[in-house]
């Protein structure tokens, strides 16, 4: 078992810049991959990025690219989404997911359905 805790969320204003970390415990992600998704109040959850095992593989939704950078920190159990730009539409509840059979290569250009999933953090922008 794997639990993941997302944090960093908060109030911004639109144009500013926010970090989302996401922590794991329970087992080493080094073998994981992992993503980001959100949820907007009345939508549905979206894939916005995803990440390979050793993060030297990136692929990202059309809505946050150019934008939104995802990384990770194997030495640190850590996921990172660096977000830029940000608009009132980014408004939504943040999660990071991993798992460890999925990759990059094998979704094809599927949106991934990770195993294990975060409680979420809250991103508002405001306008």
């Amino acid at each position: 078992q794997v639990t993941l805790v997302e944090s960093g969320g908060g109030l911004v204003q639109a144009g500013d810049s926010l970090t989302l970390s996401c922590a794991a415990s329970g087992r080493s992600i080094n073998t994981f991959y992992m993503a980001w998704f959100r949820q907007a109040s009345g939508k549905e959850r979206e894939f916005l990025a995803g990440i390979s095992r050793l993060g030297r593989g990136t692929h990202y939704a059309d809505s946050v690219k150019g934008r939104f950078t995802i990384s990770r920190d194997n030495t640190q159990n850590m996921l990172y989404l660096q977000m830029n730009s940000l608009k009132p539409e980014d408004t939504a509840l943040y999660y990071c997911a991993a798992d460890p059979e999925l990759s990059i290569q094998r979704l094809n250009g599927r949106t991934p359905r990770p195993d294990y999933w975060g409680q979420g953090t809250q991103v508002t922008v405001s306008s």
